[in-house]
């Protein structure tokens, strides 16, 4: 007789987490509030919906984000396959188009025959006590509701932590001004998958001192402001010093301003938004200015003058338990034996991070995979998630992750090592040896 499993969440880790253990036989009872409810990003009833970015970073093996795609591709991921077939150009990136994207996750859960999809809020485990389910599964995301949240909080034992995630805005294509904004890629001028506006010395230091100057919207009382390091809003990154964006997002490094033949002082990036490249998103500019600074800062931008923003930029909370003290090795909760978290609210940072603690959650409850080797980056970010930590904070997958080299090696070849180590352990743990 097939197990039925309930999953409450259907985003990224909730659809993977059903997809898995659908293919595998077993029955899916999956949950979304959607659209009875929306969180305060989300604005599609489509499932999965990327809010942030439409970007799931580099696609180069000698990353640690490239093996988990490549890892997920090869445990026949529903992320991954869905993902390459709605793909736009981001040079050495992986990204989509983020509506085609969300609407084909959708068609595929809905018509799978095992999975049952219901339209409806859970405030409260305690509501699929007593069903039967042979376990129950916690995607809510970082979005999880303030209701769902209290619950987890109760069972851990302690508070939810919570930081801002930003989402960058969005920018009609047409409305950039192309007599200074130039079609590149950093180090392959003839690649047309980003729009890049130049900036001169002193418009870049005039553009740092407006964010720094700009109003913010203020977190709520019972909000604790924390920001994940591999998502600062970029007024917080203008903060830490007036050279912190020009070696970060703003880096000019690889572009030559046509206009002038040399490289820029700095230089902002806009991303593909879409296959049409009618909408761009801005690379780095998750912020939480007010919308009406958001406009003022942003249009000095040179290039954006006339800019028509589609969307401005966001905040929204982040809710991660503490992995390590309150889940098992398996991401079964400690204080609710039968109940496992996956995603983001299990303490990894991304959305591919996210998907792969779904998809792997779905093949170990089905019972075909165990933990895979911390040498992998699957196993790496699974391990990150049972490491004690002081101060324990979300995680996107990376090498630093891994276990040692142990051996003497230039730092350029040092990536591609871990890479080649990676691919050999992961091949034996495929393999079953």
């Amino acid at each position: 007789m097939s197990k039925t499993y309930a999953i409450v969440g259907a985003g990224l880790a909730g659809c993977e987490a059903a997809w898995q253990l659908a293919q595998a036989g077993c029955d899916v009872v999956l949950y979304e509030m959607k659209p009875q409810r929306f969180s305060p990003a989300h604005q599609s009833k489509d499932l999965a919906e990327l809010v942030c970015s439409n970007s799931f970073r580099s696609a180069e093996l000698e990353t640690g984000i490239g093996l988990l795609k490549l890892e997920m591709t090869e445990l026949g991921s529903l992320v991954m396959d869905v993902a390459k077939g709605v793909e736009v150009p981001a040079g050495k990136a992986l990204a989509v188009d983020r509506e085609l994207f969300a609407r084909e996750m959708t068609r595929r859960i809905e018509e799978h025959p095992r999975i049952t999809l219901q339209r409806r809020e859970i405030a409260n485990l305690a509501e699929l006590d007593g069903a039967g389910h042979a376990a129950l599964i916690i995607t809510a995301g970082p979005l999880a509701s303030d209701a769902l949240s209290s619950d987890l909080s109760r069972i851990v034992g302690q508070d939810s932590l919570a930081f801002y995630d930003a989402i960058a805005p969005i920018v009609l294509t047409e409305s950039v001004d192309m007599s200074v904004a130039f079609w590149a890629s950093r180090y392959a001028p003839e690649d047309k998958d980003y729009l890049n506006c130049p900036m001169n010395e002193d418009e870049y230091l005039a553009f740092v001192r407006a964010l720094v100057a700009g109003e913010k919207v203020a977190p709520r009382e019972f909000e604790k402001e924390m920001h994940f390091e591999g998502c600062l809003p970029i007024e917080v990154m203008a903060e830490r010093g007036e050279m912190t964006l020009a070696f970060g997002p703003l880096k000019p490094v690889g572009l030559i301003d046509p206009r002038t033949g040399k490289q820029p002082y700095a230089v902002v990036q806009l991303r593909a938004e879409n296959r049409e490249k009618t909408a761009m998103n801005m690379v780095g500019f998750q912020t939480k200015l007010k919308y009406g600074e958001q406009k003022r800062i942003f249009l000095t931008i040179p290039g954006l003058a006339h800019a028509e923003f589609l969307r401005m930029g966001s905040i929204h909370r982040n809710t991660y338990v503490l992995a390590p003290e309150v889940l098992t090795p398996t991401l079964e909760l400690r204080g609710r034996p039968g109940t496992y978290l996956a995603g983001q609210i299990s303490g990894v940072e991304g959305y591919l991070e996210s998907a792969a603690t779904g998809l792997w959650l779905g093949l170990f409850l089905s019972g075909q995979r165990e933990l895979p080797p911390v040498e992998t980056a699957l196993g790496a970010l699974l391990a990150h998630l049972r490491t004690p930590a002081k101060h324990f904070q979300p995680s996107n997958v990376h090498f630093g992750l891994m276990p040692a080299l142990n051996m003497k090696a230039p730092k350029k070849k040092r990536k591609a090592l871990y890479a080649e180590r990676a691919r050999e352990v992961w091949k034996r743990w495929i393999e079953g040896e």
